[in-house]
């Protein structure tokens, strides 16, 4: 992880370098679904995210990774409201702790299942084997 001291911004990198020979892992956006796909926690943007990021969780394990090995996070939050975004900013950085991942967090019109608020876009790295 890469920070530039004279940026001012969040609590996150300002880049990642991912090593040569480090096999690059690309999510699928990562949804607040269940295990019957229905979006859990309608109208709530912090227990939506917490689910995605649960979802997240999972599929980095499917595929040999951790939490550290996100190089890089797009967090997309259905809203126009900048609370909302900062609700799901806090809770995705309460979930990361000190891996400070680099991000973009973003507000779109609208994602694919009714009443989803939330889609996250992950990025990890793994090494080869």
């Amino acid at each position: 992880m890469v920070r530039v001291p004279s940026l001012a911004h969040a609590e996150y990198a300002d880049a990642s370098i991912v090593g040569a020979g480090s096999e690059v892992i690309l999510l699928a956006g990562v949804c607040q679904l269940d295990e019957d796909g229905v979006v859990v926690s309608p109208g709530d943007v912090a227990a939506q995210t917490r689910a995605a990021l649960e979802n997240m969780d999972a599929v980095l394990r499917r595929c040999g990774a951790a939490l550290e090995d996100v190089a890089f996070l797009r967090i997309l939050v259905a809203t126009d409201e900048p609370n909302d975004l900062g609700l799901a900013w806090t809770v995705v950085r309460e979930h990361f702790g000190r891996h400070e991942v680099p991000a973009t967090l973003q507000g779109v019109s609208v994602l694919g299942y009714p009443n989803q608020l939330v889609e996250i876009e992950p990025i990890a790295t793994r090494s080869p084997g």
